[in-house]
């Protein structure tokens, strides 16, 4: 495998012209105050992401992942730096970020299509009442529920919950994708399965998209760049790995690429230092 290692400058930014950026991330900084003085979980973070790419971010417990992807969220305030969503400063949450966490908290009393239609209804008021129900059966026949669109989620299993959530996130037809850990509830099959139905429904879509992930497979088998954070405090992007498999992937051919392995022990050898 060649030319894996990043230099300083690619660690930042990727070579991106004008209008290829969708996200841009400008010396970051997260700051918590507590009683002994501020704890600093992110510094002098910065990342570019590229319009209809996936990136996965890996590093250790604490190191403030799931607080970055908060702050792109617009969930989280920022202590300093800024990010910019096509070229726009992010100072709240809005519906141009699809945000899928590790729990789907669907309202359970209300069925999968109801919860996946709260959403819809404030994105596209214009809409006729039967073109958004047509959007949210679109999103959940993808992701595998044709047959479940009237089940109440407290009747669906944990994964097919999520299926709920990752269709509810695209049915938003949001400028970026946000993946908090969304698989790691999951026991290791219907991992695998939801791993596929989300590359699948992205391969469609072309959504800018970003995953947490404590997984080094998955991270490969998803993204086109894994983002190494270093350990916090005062975390920030410490090395990034370019994954340039062909697209479509499938999970065999990702597995049987002969620079798989060099992938997964650079990633290995990042984390255990």
């Amino acid at each position: 495998m060649e030319n894996i290692a990043i230099n300083e400058d690619k660690r930042i930014t990727s070579d991106s012209k004008p209008g290829e950026v969708m996200l841009d991330i400008q010396k970051l900084k997260k700051v918590y105050p507590t009683p002994k003085g501020d704890y600093v979980v992110l510094e002098d973070l910065k990342l570019q992401v590229k319009k209809e790419e996936f990136i996965s971010i890996i590093g250790h417990s604490g190191c403030g992942k799931s607080t970055l992807l908060t702050m792109i969220a617009g969930l989280n305030p920022i202590s300093g730096g800024q990010i910019l969503l096509d070229e726009k400063p992010i100072t709240s949450p809005g519906p141009d970020r699809g945000v899928v966490f590790q729990s789907p908290s669907l309202f359970p009393w209300m069925t999968a299509l109801e919860n996946v239609l709260l959403g819809v209804e404030q994105v596209f008021p214009q809409a006729t009442k039967q073109e958004r129900i047509d959007i949210c059966k679109y999103y959940l026949d993808k992701v595998g529920l044709g047959e479940s669109f009237n089940k109440k989620a407290s009747e669906l299993s944990q994964g097919m919950q999520q299926r709920v959530g990752i269709a509810r996130a695209f049915a938003l037809k949001p400028k970026i994708l946000l993946l908090d850990e969304p698989f790691g509830m999951l026991d290791s099959l219907t991992r695998a399965e939801l791993q596929d139905v989300l590359l699948e429904v992205w391969n469609q879509e072309n959504i800018t998209a970003i995953m947490i992930t404590h997984d080094v497979d998955e991270s490969i088998f998803l993204a086109d760049r894994v983002i190494m954070m270093t350990s916090g405090p005062y975390a920030k992007v410490g090395d990034i790995l370019s994954i340039p498999l062909e697209r479509p992937r499938d999970r065999r051919s990702v597995l049987e690429h002969p620079d798989y392995y060099g992938y997964r022990e650079y990633l290995i050898n990042f984390l255990e230092h």
